[in-house]
């Protein structure tokens, strides 16, 4: 009895060992699908759990192809070493990464290293009204300095700033084009973060500041036309939001809560 229990146990344990060790990165897309409410999978996973490769893209379904929502094949390389808890994971992705990027820490810390990451304008539409109506284009940036995260009582906070560069944007309810280039601050504080968004250069100037609290956002600012642009981009600013009071030109408040 005794032989056949450690026969079992031996038997279990290599299956175990075998799935962690040759753990297709195929599985990989259906977890980041749950992880993410279905919105984002992985296309294309080829390699293991350890080291292999995919594309990000938006979840499809009845069978339908995937289609990438970032430019170019993501690698990752994972060290077997987070199976006790010593977490190293190494990305790159020359077409959408500035620079490969790692991650490490343990259970519950870790570092991210400093990168940026090339995004397309067109996800600003999945955000609501009014970017959906607005339909935006251009190039996007997403940029951070290291980031320190820590997870604590199933919170995550974060210390570090991300900033979204925003150039040369258009929308299909204006024929000009580029309406302009933008910037947005996020600094990270624990669960919460301090936004300001600042006009770069463009007929339509937007600004504002706001915060992100446990996924909550709040936001003022307003949006208005440079000089000489104030009737061609009349009716895009209607189309923003209300009239801010107090101003004797057409000045629009942009308000999130």
């Amino acid at each position: 009895m005794k032989r056949a229990m450690l026969w079992l146990l031996t038997v279990v344990l290599t299956v175990v060992v075998t799935l962690l060790v040759f753990f297709p990165a195929a599985w990989l897309g259906s977890i980041v699908e749950q992880r993410t409410g279905g919105r984002l999978t992985l296309g294309d996973a080829q390699g293991t759990l350890w080291r292999g490769s995919a594309f990000i893209g938006g979840a499809a379904g009845n069978n339908s192809p995937v289609t990438p929502l970032l430019p170019g094949r993501f690698s990752w390389k994972i060290s077997p070493l987070a199976l006790v808890g010593m977490v190293e994971l190494q990305l790159e992705n020359p077409e959408a990464l500035l620079q490969p990027v790692t991650f490490h820490g343990g259970w519950s810390q870790w570092q991210l290293s400093p990168s940026a990451l090339l995004l397309p304008a067109e996800g600003l539409a999945g955000l609501g009204a009014p970017l959906n109506t607005m339909a935006p284009s251009g190039t996007m940036r997403l940029s951070w300095t290291g980031l320190e995260l820590v997870l604590a009582n199933r919170q995550l906070s974060v210390e570090g700033r991300t900033t979204l560069e925003m150039t040369d944007m258009a929308s299909r309810l204006s024929s000009i084009r580029p309406l302009g280039s933008y910037a947005m601050a996020l600094d990270w504080h624990g669960q919460q973060a301090q936004l300001t968004l600042s006009s770069v250069k463009g007929p339509l100037l937007l600004s504002g500041r706001g915060s992100l609290n446990n996924g909550r956002l709040q936001f003022s600012g307003q949006a208005e036309a440079a000089q000489g642009y104030e009737e061609t981009l009349a009716n895009l600013l209607n189309l923003l939001g209300q009239r801010k009071p107090g101003f004797d030109r057409n000045v629009i408040a942009l308000e999130f809560h």
